[in-house]
């Protein structure tokens, strides 16, 4: 199965002052991110604010992000959501825009039971040809997709690719990298602050909120790994260690939206229901992306 990259961002969606989607800016933003060390981007994720995206805008943003990134870079389009036909049709259309990979994510309110998420996940890999990227986030959900239930997938279905794990549970990322029955499945940390722990258990890649920021310090933290210094890998988590818990102190994207736009980027604010961005939570991320400014 063809590599989908080990650095790779959530893109967010910037929006222009009437509120539609700005997709030339998109396409901005892609580039950058690609050229600042990521091997590609994940569209419409809830980074993306995919949530708040219909259906058209989503497809416009796979179409000419990926047109501009070319063969370059990994484009993966977020298609997943809670009603599964939806999210077959959408994945279906998304294919024919030309993007590399689809990101799924388990059903959100609905809170499905195991065996729902193998037939939910299953009729969108039976769908398409891509090949797919689980995306396990209980803390959005409210529901975890256990090991057993992603392992079964991969068993199933050749192009379920891997996993973007974020439960923040280790015993649940070693369960996964102990047990997966296909050397081509690929578990991507899907938090920045647990990415080198990740690593440390056999964990790859990474799909990353930071990435707009620190995609290059981020790779080379990973690259560090690889080579056995583990006294520079571990150096660069404590440097980020700040700067992501500052991306997070109130909801995602909030605050990386907020730092785009001081690097220049025309961003737009975050669609409703999301808020502004706290002022005090502005003066305490101001110096903390100061390092890594364009």
């Amino acid at each position: 199965m063809k590599s989908l990259g080990r650095i790779l961002t959530a893109t967010i969606t910037p929006f222009a002052a009437d509120g539609s989607v700005n997709v030339p800016e998109a396409v901005r933003i892609a580039k950058y991110l690609v050229e600042r060390g990521n091997d590609g981007v994940v569209v419409a994720g809830s980074t993306g604010e995919g949530s708040a995206l219909d259906d058209g805008e989503k497809l416009e943003l796979f179409a000419e992000i990926k047109r501009g990134l070319g063969d370059g870079a990994t484009v993966i389009a977020g298609t997943g959501g809670n009603n599964t036909r939806h999210s077959v049709d959408l994945t279906k259309r998304a294919e024919a825009t030309g993007v590399d990979a689809i990101l799924a994510t388990v059903p959100a309110y609905v809170k499905p039971t195991q065996d729902g998420m193998l037939t939910h996940f299953g009729a969108i890999a039976e769908a398409t040809s891509l090949p797919i990227v689980v995306y396990n986030i209980p803390g959005r959900t409210a529901a975890n997709m256990l090991p057993a239930t992603f392992l079964e997938l991969t068993r199933r279905h050749a192009n379920i690719a891997g996993i973007k794990e974020s439960s923040g549970d280790v015993n649940q990322f070693t369960a996964i990298l102990r047990d997966r029955v296909r050397e081509d499945v690929t578990f991507w940390c899907g938090d920045d602050y647990i990415y080198l722990p990740s690593l440390s258990i056999g964990g790859y890649g990474l799909i990353s909120v930071a990435g707009h920021l620190a995609g290059r310090e981020l790779r080379a933290m990973a690259d560090a790994f690889d080579a056995g210094d583990v006294d520079t890998a571990a150096r660069i988590h404590r440097d980020l260690s700040p700067l992501i818990a500052a991306l997070f102190a109130t909801t995602n994207p909030i605050p990386v939206k907020w730092a785009m736009g001081r690097y220049g980027f025309a961003v737009g604010p975050c669609r409703s229901p999301l808020g502004a961005m706290p002022d005090a939570l502005a003066a305490t991320l101001e110096p903390l992306i100061a390092p890594y400014r364009p």
